[in-house]
C-alpha cells in the first residue's frame, strides 16, 4: 500500500508540561490537509537521519484542514524521535503521511476513555468529537501529576472528566470497579497509554468481566514478548511471484524482504501501527503484534514487522 507524502511546516510549537511539547503543523505549500476521524494517526520523518515516528492527531477532527496538531512525550528511552521532534522550533520543516486509523469510536451507546500519560492524545480528540456529537461519555485521566497532565487546563472544568494523579491522596487513584465498573450493554472501553497502565486497566476489565469486544487500545510501543524465544528460522513465499526467502532467528520478515527489493508496506517496525498488515494465505502464523484482534487474526491478517511463522514455510498475499 502506497504511502502519501506532504513537506510539512511546524507553524507553532509550545511546552505542554516540561516533558510535552505540542506541536502545530500546517502544509509548507499552504495547501489543506487530508480529512480525518477521532482516533487517527499521522507517520512523521523527521531529522537528518529521516527518522519515521507515529503521533496521534489530537485536535479536534472535522473543523479545518489547514493544521493538525500533535503533542510529543521526551523519552528517557528514547530510539531518536522524540528527541528529534522536541529539537523542532517555530518555522522548521519534516514531512508528514496521510492519517491512518485503527482506533477509530465504533458505534455505541456509551463510551468510556481511559487515558495515561501521553495516551490522552487520541482520547482528546475522541472526547471532542463525542462531545459535538452530544453523545454519551466519560473519560478518566491518569498522570504522575497535575504539571505533567499534558492538556490538564483544557480539561478540567469538563463535567465528564475525571483525574487520578499519583501524588494526589490514593482514594482519588482510578479504581476500575468503583470508577468505571462492570460490563453494561451498548458500552465501550477505549484505552490507550504506556504499558503497565495498558496492562492494568486491561486485566482489570477482564477481572470485571469485559468481553473483548468492547475493549479498544491503541500502544505507543510494543510490548515485550511474554517468551523471550525468537522462534525457528523459516521460509516466507509470496504469492504474487512465487519467490521464496529465508526468515532466520534474529531477522524480521520484514527486514528480509526490504533486504531483497522487495516493496513491502512498513512504517513504525513494532507491530503497534498496522501499516504492514497483509493475508497469510498458507501456513500457521506465529503473531506477536499489539494491533490486530483474535477476529482479524482469524480472517489471516498478520504484521509482517513483528510476528513469525510457526510452520516451514508461511504464504503471504504479497
Amino acid at each position: 500500500m502506497e504511502t502519501t507524502w506532504t513537506d510539512a511546516v511546524v507553524v507553532a510549537r509550545h511546552d505542554a508540561t516540561p516533558r510535552i511539547a505540542v506541536l502545530d503543523l500546517a502544509r509548507a505549500d499552504g495547501g489543506e490537509l487530508w480529512e480525518y476521524e477521532a482516533g487517527a494517526h499521522i507517520d512523521v520523518m523527521v531529522g537528518e537521519a529521516g527518522l519515521l515516528r507515529q503521533y496521534s492527531l489530537c485536535g479536534p477532527p472535522g473543523e479545518q484542514r489547514k493544521q493538525y496538531r500533535i503533542a510529543v512525550l521526551n523519552e528517557a528511552a528514547s530510539r531518536g524521535g522524540s528527541r528529534a521532534m522536541h529539537a523542532l522550533a517555530q518555522g522548521d520543516t519534516l514531512r508528514i503521511a496521510a492519517p491512518r486509523n485503527r482506533f477509530a469510536l465504533t458505534p455505541a451507546r456509551r463510551y468510556v476513555l481511559l487515558a495515561g500519560g501521553i495516551g490522552i492524545t487520541p482520547l482528546l480528540s475522541m472526547a471532542r468529537a463525542l462531545d459535538a456529537a452530544g453523545h454519551d461519555y466519560e473519560l478518566h485521566y491518569c498522570a504522575r501529576s497535575r504539571t505533567e497532565a499534558a492538556f490538564a487546563a483544557d480539561l478540567e472544568s469538563h463535567g465528564r472528566v475525571s483525574f487520578h494523579f499519583d501524588d494526589r491522596a490514593p482514594e482519588q487513584f482510578l479504581d476500575m470497579e468503583r470508577d468505571v465498573g462492570g460490563p453494561a450493554d451498548g458500552t465501550v472501553l477505549y484505552v490507550c497509554g504506556p504499558g503497565g497502565f495498558m496492562n492494568h486497566v486491561l486485566g482489570r476489565a477482564a477481572e470485571l468481566g469485559w468481553p473483548e469486544s468492547a475493549l479498544h487500545t491503541e500502544r505507543f510501543s510494543a510490548e515485550p514478548p511474554t517468551d523471550a524465544d525468537p522462534g525457528e528460522a523459516f521460509t516466507v513465499r509470496l504469492a504474487s511471484t512465487g519467490a521464496e526467502y529465508h526468515v532466520p532467528e534474529e531477522q524480521s520478515i520484514l527486514d528480509v524482504l526490504l533486504a531483497h527489493g522487495v516493496d513491502a508496506p512498513h512504517s513504525c517496525g513494532q507491530g503497534i501501527c498496522g501499516s504492514c498488515i497483509v493475508r497469510v494465505l498458507a501456513g500457521e502464523a506465529d503473531h506477536r503484534d499489539d494491533v490486530l484482534t483474535e477476529e482479524e487474526r482469524a480472517e489471516g491478517q498478520f504484521t509482517l514487522c513483528s510476528s513469525r511463522s510457526k510452520s516451514p514455510i508461511l504464504e503471504l498475499e504479497l
